[in-house]
């Protein structure tokens, strides 16, 4: 059965048999902008949801008790649409999140707990790239009395166990051991985790899209354009480029779609990222982020169930492949919808993994 005739049959049923739940978390103690921001982003995918005629509801997490909103529903009739990244009060429970969900029997969009769990530890991810053979910058944990040891200059310093670049400034990027003890310093005494130390690689940064199962599919690369900055030290995105309208970076980075890359450049990030996806068993999408040093791309993360909000650089890589923010949301929830067991079972789908598990992969 083709792709467009098996979702073409999807929709027809989930139409008149199956309702969506898109679930975003708050926390109450965000400033007022972001908690504005957060439920304008939910409220944009719901509506485009309602939009491609599917019966969408929409719920707040505001609290860590997540399961008295799935209490309300049916898992043989709905799908979540799942937008945490936490229980609110809760640090590093992305991956408890999508427990819960799978403990009370619901098919849901994106990433398994297994994958989620395992892209917060940035060794580990190391590990398991290099063992596929993917270039990763050099890099270890390091404790503030271990600064003297390190000697591969310029270096950038991270959380070992965060996304969304927390602490990431321009003094992340250091040149000498005593910046880099104290920046080492600044990461265990503010997020009270142990710090990477990585080759900072100063080249073109790129930010990779995957999505699709069955056939994994790469949209169109983003290219980070840090033209605008001329110190090593300011070419990448810190977290004010990414959360602080008006900052800086924010405002002088730009997002290029598609990335200007040649046919072999193209060819090798590709094979890259679909290895990448295939090796941790990714699903529905993910995203991968590259730089390229001297002809190699090396991959710096992977960001499963990444911000699909409508500007950030997956909706615009959709919307070259020509596809509306609307379509891109309906595909995602079509991914899903093959591995709800009704629909599975109907449509003889039952070689997918059913609710919420995936495939066994290499983090089995």
């Amino acid at each position: 059965m083709s792709y467009f005739f098996r979702t073409f049959i999807l929709f027809s049923k989930i139409q008149f048999v199956i309702k969506v739940v898109v679930i975003y978390d708050l926390n109450p103690s965000w400033d007022h902008t972001e908690i504005r921001e957060v439920r304008n982003s939910a409220r944009i995918l719901f509506e485009s949801l309602q939009l491609e005629g599917i019966k969408a509801y929409i719920e707040e997490l505001n609290n860590p008790h997540l399961e008295r909103i799935l209490e309300k529903y049916n898992p043989d009739n709905t799908i979540i649409f799942n937008l945490c990244e936490s229980l609110p009060g809760l640090q590093y429970s992305e991956k408890k999140i999508v427990e819960i969900i799978e403990n009370h029997g619901f098919t849901y969009t994106g990433n398994t707990p297994e994958v989620i769990g395992l892209s917060y530890d940035k060794q580990k991810v190391k590990d398991v790239l290099s063992s596929m053979g993917i270039m990763v910058p050099r890099g270890a944990i390091l404790d503030p009395e271990e600064a003297e040891g390190w000697t591969l200059f310029p270096a950038i310093v991270k959380p070992s166990r965060e996304h969304c670049s927390l602490t990431i400034t321009e003094k992340s990027v250091v040149y000498d051991t005593s910046s880099l003890r104290e920046q080492i310093l600044l990461v265990n005494n503010e997020l009270k985790q142990q710090a990477m130390v990585e080759d900072f690689i100063d080249g073109r940064e790129f930010h990779v899209s995957v999505w699709n199962n069955e056939e994994p599919e790469m949209l169109p690369p983003a290219e980070m354009d840090f033209s605008a900055f001329r110190e090593a030290k300011e070419r990448l995105c810190t977290y004010d480029s990414k959360f602080i309208p008006g900052s800086e970076h924010y405002e002088k980075i730009q997002t290029l779609v598609p990335a200007p890359l040649d046919g072999k450049q193209f060819r090798k990030l590709e094979k890259t990222a679909l290895a990448a996806w295939k090796g941790f068993g990714c699903r529905d999408y993910a995203r991968f982020d590259f730089r390229l040093r001297n002809d190699e791309f090396y991959l710096l993360d992977i960001n499963p169930n990444n911000d699909i909000s409508v500007d950030t650089s997956f909706s615009m890589a959709a919307e070259i492949q020509n596809y509306s923010y609307s379509q891109m949301v309906k595909r995602i929830m079509l991914m899903a919808a093959e591995r709800h067991p009704e629909l599975a079972e109907e449509f003889q789908l039952n070689n997918l993994p059913a609710r919420g598990h995936s495939r066994k992969s290499i983090v089995a």
